[in-house]
């Protein structure tokens, strides 16, 4: 899926942050030094705002984080503007259905339950993510796909190696399979996503492998390509979304699209 451009109404208008009043410049970050809290580390936190482009710079709050460690927020003015004309983002190509909607639409064009298999791979056992999409209790006042009656949903948990999940996605026959990866240290994610991308497309020919979505707050949404997958999802997304998503694009299989309607 390719990025699609959005922003402004106004090409080359161009937009400056707010703090206090408009188009002041203002912004605020945080970070942490490895170095105790004193004076010298609120300096270097200065300095290292200032190098950033904030002038003037004020350090707004510090706070040791151990005997080594220290966290900061600053508050400055930075001269960056920014062009929305020119922003990319992955814009949802497909509508948004309601539970009744994707079931009734699964049952007449499917024709059978849409199986899911999803789980979190590598070592991450962080499950909040996945268990928001699939279990019943859903998230944002949201259903997950368990709710979903012609969805089969299979939940593997935690810490699934990727040839685990290939050889479950096979038994269950999969349609599509859900990673969620929360853990990101040293871009774990990315690395085990392609891992996994790769396993599939190995072990699969191309007209018969899974959808292949994959989820995470430390995911860029455009990257989905990169990553060999169909959709990468970020924060904040929705049960619905994803359901709406697996129906447009599972039932939009050439296979799906051209298999006759049986007699009534």
């Amino acid at each position: 899926m390719s990025p699609t451009t959005t922003g402004s109404t106004e090409p080359g208008k161009l937009i400056r942050p707010y703090g206090d009043t408009t188009g002041d410049g203002m912004v605020q970050i945080s970070f942490t030094l490895p170095m105790p809290h004193s004076k010298v580390a609120e300096g270097a936190a200065e300095q290292l705002a200032n190098k950033m482009g904030m002038e003037p710079a004020l350090v707004a709050h510090a706070k040791p984080m151990g005997p080594d460690f220290t966290f900061f927020v600053v508050y400055g003015r930075v001269n960056h503007l920014v062009d929305p004309s020119k922003v990319e983002v992955v814009e949802r190509d497909y509508p948004l259905l309601t539970p009744k909607e994707v079931n009734a639409t699964v049952k007449e064009s499917l024709r059978r339950r849409m199986v899911v298999v999803g789980g979190c791979i590598g070592t991450d056992a962080h499950t909040v993510g996945i268990d928001a999409i699939m279990n019943i209790k859903g998230f944002a006042g949201e259903k997950g796909l368990e709710y979903y009656r012609e969805l089969k949903v299979v939940n593997l948990g935690a810490q699934v190696s990727v040839p685990q999940l290939v050889d479950r996605a096979r038994a269950e026959n999969a349609d599509a399979v859900l990673v969620s990866q929360v853990v990101t240290q040293r871009d774990a994610h990315i690395l085990n996503t392609r891992e996994m991308s790769a396993a599939f497309r190995e072990s699969y020919p191309a007209a018969k492998r899974p959808v292949l979505v994959v989820g995470g707050p430390r995911f860029d949404e455009k990257m989905a390509g990169d990553l060999g997958v169909d959709r990468v999802f970020s924060r904040g997304t929705t049960p619905g979304e994803v359901a709406s998503f697996l129906v447009h694009r599972i039932l939009n299989r050439p296979e799906n699209r051209t298999r006759p309607k049986q007699a009534s």
